[in-house]
């Protein structure tokens, strides 16, 4: 009994130990496990970190050459829109001539020359094209004012994203024209709409007192002598046939009168040959005491309403 109670016991304790023996691999394998997973993760945060420090290195050498780029090619870019625009002119207003301004010209681009289309030359309008950054600078449309004088063009306007305070799309500033890109079609059409007008305008007080001569010349002339006869003697001829017409109408009315008056008289004779014969078999006729009552006042008053609208 003692020996399967000492065999019972060893067996007990073999089998704690092995739980314990596992435990303690369990326990070091999860040390492994933790260990192996925490040097993963530092190498993986590693590799993160070389890559996003060459990521930022990349970027930061992407904004140096563009930063580099954009201020190598400014005058290139300047040149680009400047024959862009040049087509947009070109394109929109067929007849006018559109001329770059020479590069040793400072503050001016491009000269529109505006023509209508009957081929008439009303005047000019002097372009210059600003790309730079903020802030406005106020030398830029004296710069443009003065050679606006220079040319003698009657408009100037200032091309810009970098505008005044004031000005929110387009406006006048200090004897200039400031706008935007998008804006320039518009205002170059009303632009060349109003130096039109005005061109007409000038012409048309240019020319009036040659019109003055004229109309004189026209009035003291011969042709005009013989307007006025004609018309005279036109009106003449109308109003003798009314003349006429107004005789013959009165001729006419007297004789009709006469001629009522003697079919009344008669239809009253022969109702009174017909009672004497009848005596009192004979019908009444009604309206006929009338007919003899009325008879002249409706002559007169027809004959009165002719001559009136006559």
């Amino acid at each position: 009994m003692e020996t399967k109670k000492s065999i019972r016991e060893l067996k007990i304790k073999d089998e704690q130990r092995a739980i314990e023996c596992q435990k303690k691999l369990d326990a070091a394998e999860d040390k492994i496990r933790l260990q192996a997973q925490k040097e993963a993760e530092e190498k993986q945060h590693l590799i993160l970190l070389a890559k996003d420090k060459q990521l930022q290195d990349a970027i930061k050498e992407l904004e140096d050459a563009n930063r580099k780029l954009q201020q190598g090619s400014q005058q290139g870019q300047g040149e680009v829109f400047e024959l862009e625009f040049e087509k947009i002119l070109q394109r929109e207003f067929p007849h006018d001539k559109i001329k770059p301004v020479s590069k040793g010209v400072r503050g001016a681009d491009i000269i529109q020359e505006v023509w209508d289309s009957r081929g008439n030359y009303n005047g000019k309008i002097l372009w210059e094209l600003k790309n730079t950054k903020p802030p406005w600078k106020e030398d830029w449309s004296a710069t443009l004012k003065k050679n606006k004088r220079e040319i003698a063009a009657e408009e100037a306007v200032l091309i810009t994203e970098v505008l005044p305070k004031e000005i929110k799309t387009a406006g006048w500033r200090d004897g200039i024209w400031v706008t935007e890109k998008n804006f320039v079609v518009g205002l170059a059409s009303a632009l060349r709409a109003s130096l039109i007008q005005l061109y007409y305008a000038k012409e048309a007080a240019k020319g009036k007192d040659q019109k003055v001569e004229i109309l004189y010349s026209y009035l003291s002339g011969v042709e005009f002598k013989h307007r006025i006869e004609n018309i005279v003697e036109a009106f003449s001829n109308i109003q003798a046939r009314i003349e006429k017409e107004k005789r013959y109408f009165s001729s006419k009315w007297t004789h009709d009168e006469k001629d009522l008056r003697l079919v009344i008289d008669n239809t009253f004779g022969m109702h009174g040959d017909f009672k004497h014969i009848m005596g009192n078999n004979l019908p009444e006729i009604k309206g006929l005491e009338i007919l003899d009552e009325e008879a002249p006042i409706a002559i007169e008053e027809a004959t009165q309403s002719n001559l009136l609208e006559d």
